[in-house]
């Protein structure tokens, strides 16, 4: 995601992904280990996000929305 941000141009067109991911919590900007009681063996991540921890898995489906906000008039 990190790298089609980097490397899109005013030509690359908006896309959609949705994913499944693998068991994990995210840990926003807002989180803190405190908030993860008991991950056992679920990796914790520290992404850049606001808001405090999430938990993504197998099963649940995550939509991001890959698009140019600013050619959108929008940002």
């Amino acid at each position: 995601m990190q790298r089609f941000t980097d490397e899109r141009d005013d030509s690359t067109i908006d896309e959609l992904w949705l994913v499944q991911h693998p068991p994990v919590f995210t840990q926003g900007q807002a989180g803190k280990a405190e908030h993860v009681l008991a991950p056992g063996d679920i990796p914790v991540i520290q992404v850049d996000r606001g808001g405090q921890v999430t938990y993504h898995g197998p099963g649940q489906i995550v939509a991001y929305p890959l698009i140019d906000i600013r050619r959108k008039n929008i940002g």
